[in-house]
Parts: C-alpha cells; sequence; structure tokens
C-alpha cells in the first residue's frame, strides 16, 4: 500500500532535516511553489534526492553576521554587488538545485541587477556562495555541477574557502573576490566577537580593521 503525505503534515523543527527520495523534477518543482518563498527551511536537490533543512537560531546567527560582514567589506572596498541571499538555483538538464545560506554577485554584478526570476541556462551562477554547516554538511557536488566558483564555508569556528578549478572544489587560504585580506584567519574572529560582545560592536571592530589594513 502506498502512502501519500501532504507537506502540510510534515513538522521539521529547527535542527533537523527531511531526505525524500525518488523525487522527480515536476515533483521537485511543485514542492517549491506550495512551499513558497516565505519560509525558514532550505532545500537541496540532486539527481532525485531532496533535502529539506530547518536551521537552528546558531546557524541564522552565522549566516546573517558573515553577510553583513561582508557587505562591509564590499562597501569599503567600493565594490559593485547584489546580494541574492538563500535564492534558489537550479537546472533541470542537470536534476540539480540549491538554495545557499547567502549569495553574492559580484563579477556578474550589472548582469543580475533588477533581476526577479534567476534561469541559469541564460544567467551566471552566483559568484560567492556561503554556507554554515551546523547539522549537516553543504553537499558539494551540486554547487560544483552548477558553476559557483567561489564557496565558503563556515563551520565550528572555522572558515574555509574552496574555488572551482577545472570543474573542482580546491581549498584557498585566500579569496579570489578579496586576495588582499586575510579572511580564513580573521573573519572567525569577529564571529566570535558577535556571540559574546554583540553583533554592532562585532561590526564596527572589523569595519576598523579594514580600515587599518587598507591603510597599510
Amino acid at each position: 500500500m502506498t502512502v501519500t503525505l501532504q507537506l502540510e503534515q510534515l513538522s521539521i523543527f529547527p535542527g533537523q532535516r527531511i531526505v525524500l527520495r525518488d523525487v522527480s523534477w515536476q515533483q521537485f518543482e511543485a514542492i517549491l511553489k506550495e512551499l513558497g518563498d516565505r519560509r525558514a527551511s532550505r532545500l537541496v536537490y540532486d539527481d532525485g534526492i531532496l533535502e529539506i533543512r530547518m536551521p537552528l537560531p546558531e546557524h541564522e546567527r552565522s549566516k546573517i553576521l558573515l553577510s553583513d560582514l561582508v557587505k562591509n567589506l564590499l562597501e569599503a572596498l567600493d565594490i559593485d554587488f547584489e546580494p541574492f541571499g538563500s535564492s534558489t538555483f537550479k537546472r533541470m538538464d542537470m536534476a540539480k538545485g540549491i538554495e545557499p545560506d547567502e549569495c553574492f554577485y559580484i563579477q556578474n554584478h550589472a548582469a543580475m541587477i533588477g533581476k526577479r526570476r534567476i534561469d541559469l541556462t541564460s544567467d551566471p551562477p552566483p559568484d560567492l556562495a556561503i554556507e554554515v554547516d551546523v547539522t549537516s554538511k553543504t553537499q558539494l557536488e551540486v554547487y560544483r555541477a552548477l558553476g559557483v566558483p567561489e564557496l565558503w564555508r563556515y563551520e565550528a569556528g572555522r572558515l574555509r574557502i574552496d574555488i572551482l578549478q577545472s570543474g573542482w572544489y580546491v581549498e584557498s587560504p585566500i579569496s579570489p573576490t578579496f586576495p588582499d585580506l586575510p579572511l580564513v584567519e580573521i573573519l572567525p574572529g569577529f564571529v566570535k566577537m558577535a556571540a559574546t560582545a554583540g553583533t554592532r560592536p562585532a561590526l564596527k571592530a572589523f569595519r576598523q580593521w579594514v580600515k587599518e589594513h587598507l591603510q597599510k
């Protein structure tokens, strides 16, 4: 006997995830439509396997702070950008889809100004994606297939930067977007500062650090 459940019958608590198998692309699209844009959950689709995650507050605080740090850095360096948050990026021909914690168009920002819908068959993938791994791991295969050139992963107080080279991710000590700054070394410290001193003091201290570093 086959049992059919509606999405509204499923409860996913913070820190938990649900994995559904044998999900067709049409079903994936229908689930995206039913869940809508205003939700806390994150979806990853990879060759018929759909994972629905519900992040913890710890996860959300870290990803928001990292996003704010990047925005402050881009502003300080006078670099144009377009933030796309946790937008859904998908390719039917690859059977892949993902919703990053945060993402930015930087090198390709001009092409994305005013965009309301993303079509990766004609639009570029985000130049920089950020993932915070607390209760689950980032699915690199999906990011690799979609061609995201730079991926930041923050886990257990450590920042890792991966660069897409010849179709594979390679760990890098520096960000090609910000090559003159030791972000792997200093960003985790400001994330930790926010957890003890507060977000505003941490962002203020970061802006001061950037100013001093640029003056050197």
